[in-house]
């Protein structure tokens, strides 16, 4: 199909971008990658007023070393985060769960931020996201802020961003020693959307764990963590059987979705099964 018309925006800095949202008003859409927009606007699921295309905006790609944390630029690409030395030292997560995304093709084009702002609850960031307890940095009309992961995520396909604003960076803080990590998928095999997923972090010491943040992909209508999974994981020791047991609580709290794909109690399953897996791997279990 043929989008709707629309106006064409295309700004090279960040304060041009956010001068473009602000004169289009509620109706104006920022296309990044172009892998989640593109099709809406095709199926004519979207009308937006003005597209404003970012893609020239240098100032919102790469990858930085920023103290405590490493700031990932809202245009850094998928293949450029799977691939950046920084990412694999500091959020191997990101590395991990950005692998999975889509294909070569799409990871090549889509961005990062792209991906975490379309808050598809089955995209594999957005659980990352909450677990890492990462920052979006968005800048609109009255300037920068930052917004905690746990608030960022508010309904299906909907963020916290105001219409004038664009997400621009994302903070992930250095977790430091003790750290292991692992992201397992549950996937149609002729699509790469989650059925279910789950993002581990897991941090061990004298042989138990101590902490553990777990983040759930497409149990919901955004992503989640499995706050009952994680109290649960907190002191206990890291056998099989301790991990099996706490992963029994992963669906406490989700409202699983039924579609072609699953209905809700198979989601409920496969949260449990693959919560064990991914804290066993993670672990070194």
């Amino acid at each position: 199909m043929i989008p709707a018309a629309f106006d064409y925006a295309r700004p090279t800095t960040v304060a041009e971008a956010v001068s473009a949202l602000a004169e289009a008003g509620e109706d104006g859409k920022i296309l990044g990658g172009g892998q989640s927009l593109i099709p809406v606007l095709r199926l004519r699921l979207a009308y937006p007023s003005t597209i404003v295309d970012v893609s020239r905006v240098e100032e919102m790609r790469g990858v930085s070393d920023d103290g405590d944390a490493i700031v990932i630029g809202a245009m850094t690409t998928h293949h450029e985060v799977m691939h950046d030395a920084l990412v694999a030292e500091h959020a191997p997560l990101i590395a991990q769960a950005t692998g999975t995304v889509a294909d070569p093709q799409v990871r090549h084009r889509g961005t990062f931020g792209g991906a975490l702002a379309h808050a598809d609850p089955a995209g594999d960031l957005g659980a990352v996201a909450l677990a890492l307890g990462v920052e979006f940095v968005a800048t609109g009309s009255g300037g920068e802020r930052r917004i905690p992961a746990s608030e960022f995520f508010l309904d299906y396909l909907t963020t916290a961003l105001s219409p004038d604003e664009v997400l621009t960076a994302v903070r992930v803080p250095k977790l430091g020693a003790g750290w292991s990590s692992h992201y397992e998928k549950f996937n149609r095999v002729a699509q790469a959307w989650s059925i279910v997923a789950v993002a581990a972090l897991v941090k061990r010491e004298n042989g138990s764990i101590s902490e553990a943040r777990i983040g759930l992909t497409n149990m919901g209508s955004t992503p989640l963590r499995a706050a009952a999974v994680e109290s649960a994981l907190a002191g206990a020791d890291a056998s099989a059987a301790a991990i099996g047991a706490a992963a029994e609580h992963a669906a406490e709290g989700t409202s699983a979705p039924s579609d072609l794909s699953g209905k809700s109690d198979y989601r409920e399953h496969l949260a449990r099964v693959l919560t064990k897996r991914a804290v066993l791997a993670a672990s070194g279990s």
